[in-house]
């Protein structure tokens, strides 16, 4: 949010709210005019809050930082709604104005003398707030892809894996039964022999006894 005088951001002071613990927040101030610009910082509870660089002077286009400091507070709140507010008064400077030149009387009000006033409310939020969950739509992208590319590769794999056993089931066939055969002949070749000796014995035999 802007003024004519200060561009005051953020608009509201978002403080973490955690038990027995101090929090701060920051509001940057920023002058928008060539001249120098006066600014004080004002909340509804200053027993609550300690401010650093509560006033000061601004030169023509610059900008400092106010660092706003919640004392620990001693127990949970039943919600995060809270009614302090802060109030940032400012108002235009003689040229060249130091600390020396600053005063309770450059913002009472005056015939003459515009003193501009933003007011930001503060927030509490969570101090430890929960990791981001990726949105549902993202999940519905990439988690079926992955379980696709998965079931694919399984697939492939599993086919892979029967095609090497199925050629590795028919070379063992084959070469039993390259196996069956060498034995099915030698055992054939064997029973001639042993009926050709048998033969032959019996023709020696016979010629022996003539």
């Amino acid at each position: 949010m802007s003024s004519a005088l200060l561009r005051v951001y953020p608009s509201e002071l978002k403080i973490p709210y955690e038990v027995k613990k101090q929090r701060s927040c920051c509001m940057q101030l920023t002058n928008r005019t060539d001249q120098f610009v006066a600014f004080k910082v004002k909340t509804t509870n200053p027993r609550k809050y300690s401010v650093r660089h509560s006033c000061g002077i601004l030169l023509p286009r610059g900008s400092c930082n106010v660092t706003v400091t919640m004392q620990a507070p001693m127990e949970m709140l039943s919600d995060h709604h809270c009614k302090d507010k802060f109030l940032v008064q400012s108002v235009v400077v003689q040229d060249r104005a130091t600390m020396k030149d600053f005063g309770p009387q450059l913002f009472t009000k005056t015939p003459g003398r515009l003193i501009e006033e933003f007011k930001l409310r503060v927030v509490y939020i969570a101090a430890n707030p929960p990791s981001p969950v990726p949105e549902e739509e993202e999940e519905e992208d990439s988690s079926p892809r992955s379980e696709g590319t998965s079931v694919i590769s399984g697939l492939a794999g599993e086919r892979d894996f029967a095609v090497d056993k199925n050629q590795k089931v028919q070379q063992e066939m084959e070469l039993l039964g390259e196996t069956r055969s060498s034995q099915q002949g030698f055992s054939l070749m064997f029973v001639v022999f042993v009926f050709m000796s048998s033969m032959f014995i019996g023709h020696l035999m016979n010629e022996i006894k003539v």
